[in-house]
């Protein structure tokens, strides 16, 4: 018997509706659910600021957790980031994020401010 070739009762399970082949609703609604995660390097596309800043502002609740897939793999939950991004544009908007201050160049010792 051939594997490649479906039996009556397999049929049932692939047909979508007016029985084409396809996947079921029910597959569709757990594929729909997936949550795409992230690694590292993409996560530095996506939010370009240093790693150390993004594990201080996790530390202080300000940027989403990452989690293990594996002892050895890192990822962030896709969803978690673009809503963070979404909400940092709002405070920008609003200025609700606070600006660091301009340095004071007269107080620095090489090339003096001309007055």
């Amino acid at each position: 018997m051939n594997p490649k070739l479906s039996t009556g009762s397999e049929s049932s399970s692939t047909e979508g509706a007016g029985g084409s082949p396809g996947p079921t609703k029910a597959k569709l609604r757990s594929i729909a659910s997936f949550r795409q995660t992230i690694r590292r390097p993409d996560l530095r596309k996506i939010v370009p600021v240093a790693d150390t800043t993004i594990y201080e502002m996790e530390q202080r609740g300000e940027f989403p957790r990452r989690f293990h897939l594996t002892p050895r793999c890192v990822v962030w939950d896709l969803a978690e980031v673009e809503a963070w991004i979404e909400e940092r544009r709002r405070a920008s908007d609003n200025s609700q994020i606070r600006r660091a201050p301009s340095p004071d160049v007269r107080q620095r010792k090489t090339r003096p401010v001309r007055q």
